[in-house]
């Protein structure tokens, strides 16, 4: 089986999250600079066989847009022009920095640790995978 990926795309951070090719566990993969996530997943899809992509999509309680709406929506644009072989969903990503937060707290991370914004960017794309996993099992 292929692998999902997650992404959680920032302004200037993207955290990503991939499934085992069993798509039964979703791990952290890394963080990278916004501006280089086309050219890191062109060179992972070559890598790894990849049937589908999730990206969280922003959104306040009432659905209206976040700050961060129009930037995920322009890179979804740039997402399915690269890649339009592979599927794209999104995902309700409210709450997942503050659960990534949560976690590393949980998981013992120490503070200087926590203080690097791109844990908590990749531990938010991976809470977004396993979410996903677990509502499409």
């Amino acid at each position: 089986m292929a692998r999902i990926i997650a992404i959680d795309y920032g302004g200037k951070r993207t955290g990503i999250a991939v499934t085992n090719p069993l798509q039964i566990i979703a791990t952290g993969l890394t963080t990278i600079e916004s501006k280089e996530l086309i050219p890191f997943l062109k060179k992972y899809f070559v890598a790894e066989p990849v049937e589908l992509i999730i990206i969280g999509m922003p959104l306040n309680w009432d659905e209206t847009a976040t700050h961060g709406t129009p930037l995920v929506k322009e890179a979804i644009k740039k997402i399915q022009k690269e890649f339009p072989a592979i599927p794209l969903k999104t995902v309700d990503e409210r709450y997942t920095s503050k659960m990534a937060k949560d976690a590393m707290l949980e998981m013992g991370m120490k503070k200087k640790d926590r203080r690097i914004k791109g844990n908590v960017d990749v531990i938010a794309a991976t809470i977004m995978l396993q979410e996903y996993l677990q509502a499409n099992a």
